[in-house]
This record gives C-alpha cells, sequence and structure tokens, in this order.
C-alpha cells in the first residue's frame, strides 16, 4: 500500500522511478511507493524533470507545486505535492491501478 504522509498543503510520499522505460506513466504500486516509468535517461536531471511532469499530468497540479524532497539521484524518491489531500492521491492512484 503506497504510503502517502499529510504535510502542510500537500502530501508527500515515496516514488520508485525507472528511467529510460518505452513509455512513460504512473504503473503501480512498489513495496510503499509509487512506481513510475520515464523514458529519459537518468543524466543531467532529465529522469527528474519528467518524472515531475508525470506527477503532474496524473495529479492535476502544475509541476511547480512538485518537489522532490530527497533521492534526487536514486530510483527510490520522496516528493512533494502541494494543494492536494491524501484522499486525492489514494482516489487516483486506486483508478490508476485497478
Amino acid at each position: 500500500m503506497l504510503r502517502v504522509t499529510p504535510v502542510t498543503g500537500g502530501v508527500q510520499f515515496p516514488v520508485r522511478l525507472q528511467p529510460r522505460a518505452s513509455a512513460s506513466g504512473v504503473v503501480g504500486i512498489h513495496g510503499d511507493a509509487l512506481k513510475v516509468r520515464v523514458t529519459a535517461p537518468p543524466v543531467d536531471n532529465a529522469a527528474n524533470e519528467m518524472l515531475v511532469k508525470v506527477l503532474a499530468g496524473t495529479f492535476g497540479v502544475p509541476a511547480k507545486a512538485i518537489t522532490i524532497i530527497s533521492g534526487a539521484t536514486s530510483r527510490t524518491k520522496v516528493v512533494r505535492l502541494d494543494g492536494v489531500t491524501e484522499a486525492n492521491v489514494r482516489r487516483i492512484v486506486a483508478a490508476l491501478t485497478e
């Protein structure tokens, strides 16, 4: 189950990123993290930038509302989304992973 932590103004949760995938998007849950694939390579921050775009599109927030809190150079990251509730995250993830 995805570990979503409410914080002031939004939520944060772990993400397991798979760079250099054949297609970009949210693909499920990996342990307690959201698994996201991106086509960008893990070079010059390209995979992180694409991760932010995928999350922005998935959760309907602007890219500036998303911050990578930790793990910028790792496949396992913690991201913060401002303007989103825990209930919204769980509803969207449930719809995507059914």
